[in-house]
This record gives C-alpha cells, sequence and structure tokens, in this order.
C-alpha cells in the first residue's frame, strides 16, 4: 500500500489538516462501512439467536488478537476495555491497595490515569519532569519510589509534552509493579508493552477505531484480583459460593462491544500499513523542524513519538479555534500556552505546511 493509497481511506483530508489523533484519530471509509453493514444488520436481523452471538464472540476474539498484534504480546494476556481509563480503573482496583500505600506518578499525566490514582487510598507521590530533559524522567520518577511504594504508573507518551518518560528505562524491583498509559503510543510507535506488569490501549486515538474501545495487557492475570467482574469474567459461578475467573487476561474484559463497533475496530486495525512507525518518526520529525524554522518554540524534544507540543505565542485556545476556522484541527494543552499537532501515519507534508501557513 503506498502513501497516497493509504491517505485516501479517509475522507476527512479532503477538508481539514487533521492533526489531532491523540484526542480521536480521522475514520477511514472502510471502518466506517464496516460499522454500518454491521448495524443494518441489526435493525433488520435482530440482536439476538445463536449464530448471532457465535458471530459476535468470534470477532471479539479476533479483535483481541489484533490488539495484541499492535502490542507485541500474547492475545492471552489482553483484556478488552472501554478505555485507557477504564483500563486503569480496572488495574487500581485490582491491586487493592490501603492508605499504608504510595503510587509514584509524574505532573504531565491525564486525569485518565490521574482520576483512578487519586481514588486509590495510597498516597500519590508525584515526579516534576514538565520541564527537564526527558531521558532525565526514569531518574526522577525513581527518585519517589520509598519502600512504601506500591505501583509506578505513568505515561509512556506524555499528552501534554509529547515527550517519552521512557518507562524502559526504570529501575526495577521485585514485587514493584509499573503500569504505563499507552494512549499516545499505540498505532503510533512500538510499545514495548511485554517489558511491563500492565499497559493500556485507547483504541480511538492512532488506531483511528470507533470511540469507546481499548485494550489493557496484563503480564502475569493470576497476580491481579478480578475486582469489578462483569459477566464476561466468570468461566463458572456457584450462586452461593465464588466464581472462578475465565483463564488469562480475558477475566478483565470490562465492556461487551456492540458489533459494529467490533467490526470498525477490526477493520480499522486491519488497514493500517506495514510502514506506519517508521511514516510517524518521519513527519512528525518534519513538523517539528519547520515549526522551529518559523521561529516557534517547540516543547517536544526530538525523535519521540506523533505528538508535537509548541508555543503559538498568545492565547493557546484561541489560536486552536482560529486554525480550526482555517481548516488545520489540532488542539490547545490546557494549563498551558501550548498548542499540540498530532503526526499520523496519514499526516502529509502539506498538512504540516498548512498549519505553518495558517499560524
Amino acid at each position: 500500500m503506498t502513501f497516497e493509497e493509504a491517505r485516501a481511506q479517509f475522507a476527512v483530508f479532503e477538508r481539514y489538516a487533521y492533526l489531532n489523533a491523540g484526542t480521536n484519530g480521522p475514520l477511514a471509509r472502510g471502518t466506517v462501512e464496516a460499522m454500518a453493514e454491521f448495524n443494518r444488520r441489526d435493525l433488520e436481523q435482530g440482536r439476538g439467536g445463536k449464530a448471532y452471538f457465535e458471530e459476535l464472540l468470534a470477532l471479539r476474539e479476533r479483535a483481541r488478537e489484533a490488539l495484541a498484534g499492535v502490542l507485541d504480546v500474547a492475545a492471552e494476556n489482553v483484556a478488552l476495555v472501554g478505555s485507557t481509563t477504564n483500563a486503569c480503573n480496572v488495574v487500581l482496583a485490582g491491586l487493592g491497595l490501603t492508605e499504608e500505600d504510595e503510587i509514584v506518578t509524574t505532573d504531565v499525566e491525564h486525569f485518565g490515569l490521574l482520576g483512578p490514582l487519586l481514588a486509590s487510598p495510597a498516597r500519590v507521590r508525584v515526579a516534576h519532569v514538565r520541564d527537564v530533559a526527558p531521558e532525565k524522567a526514569p531518574h526522577l520518577v525513581s527518585e519517589q519510589v520509598t519502600s512504601r511504594t506500591k505501583l509506578i504508573a505513568l505515561s509512556h507518551v506524555s499528552w501534554v509534552t509529547g515527550n517519552s518518560l521512557f518507562p524502559s528505562e526504570l529501575p526495577r524491583r521485585q514485587e514493584l509493579p509499573i503500569l504505563v498509559d499507552g494512549a499516545q503510543t499505540a498505532g503510533a510507535c512500538r510499545t514495548g508493552a511485554a517489558e511491563f506488569d500492565f499497559y493500556t490501549v485507547s483504541g480511538q486515538k492512532w488506531l483511528c477505531g470507533p470511540d469507546s474501545t481499548g485494550a489493557l495487557y496484563v503480564r502475569d492475570p493470576e497476580r491481579l484480583r478480578v475486582a469489578l467482574p462483569t459477566y464476561m469474567s466468570q468461566a463458572a459461578y456457584d450462586v452461593e459460593k465464588s466464581f472462578t475467573p475465565k483463564p488469562g487476561a480475558p477475566r478483565f474484559d470490562s465492556v461487551w462491544y456492540a458489533p459494529g463497533t467490533l467490526a470498525g475496530l477490526l477493520a480499522a486495525l486491519e488497514a493500517a500499513p506495514d510502514w506506519r512507525y517508521e511514516r510517524v518518526a518521519e513527519i512528525a520529525a518534519y513538523c517539528r523542524r519547520r515549526l522551529v524554522e518559523t521561529g516557534y518554540e517547540v516543547v517536544t524534544a526530538s525523535d519521540q513519538a506523533g505528538l508535537v507540543s509548541f508555543s503559538p505565542g498568545g492565547d493557546a485556545a484561541e489560536k486552536a479555534a482560529r486554525l480550526y476556522e482555517a481548516g488545520v484541527v489540532v488542539r490547545d494543552v490546557p494549563g498551558t500556552d501550548w498548542l499540540r499537532a498530532s503526526c499520523g501515519w496519514w499526516t502529509s507534508e502539506a498538512d504540516v505546511e498548512r498549519l505553518i501557513d495558517a499560524l
């Protein structure tokens, strides 16, 4: 598949320079058509019968295998969830932390991760990494670890700065799990998810899937309690006793996807070209270079992932709104004066030049 053929899957590019996959990725024609086909079948044939549920369960397993492929892990270690936040809640609930415990995180995390951390009774210790070189993040995080630390939870790539926090370089300590928020990496770069205890995926961002889709990688499912069970969690149950969890990470499945959602997710995952990661690195570097050449202060260091955060000068929210009117879709980063451009494998140099011109 050539770049032009891959890009032609997305109708939105006929109108916009769409640089916001860090929020929601563009939907391809094939994704929407797959969703519409299954929704039409539900309308005309109903949502019941043995064949219906057999097909739906088969679609679920195909989606699980495809998401496992994105992470380069075994499908038996992947749970289907509704979002990264959903995945983080599954992990925090299952760990059962107490007021005597501590969690280490950073000051550049999304509330999708912070919310579950703050809802936990454990004390949250924060490493301040926003204004330092990204390669210093692992050391600053490790400095916050104490004998009471029971979890390190952080992004692989920050939604704020666009910089990697290099979680693979964190010092490892036996019995200290690491939860990685992969919302800004899965589909944008290789994740190395198997290195960590838990790794979350957002399906609607860089994977260009439907809303309310995602995954949770669990390295050792037997070590995490099923604290938020769903119907999909059990292999068997006794109404007067307990239930037997399914083998592997599917015990943590937390959402029952509609057939259209599954079909759309599969279509999106199967449409991604083999060269996507190389292209993301190439076009993000191009975007960063052009912003620097034009005189803008770029926050994101070189050689990160697909996000490029920069200061446009002035009110970032107002500039984002003005850019949208000019046909360029980016977002402002709350609490800063920065804009953030998301450069995906579908992004062209012309999209970047349109951003520069509109600025």
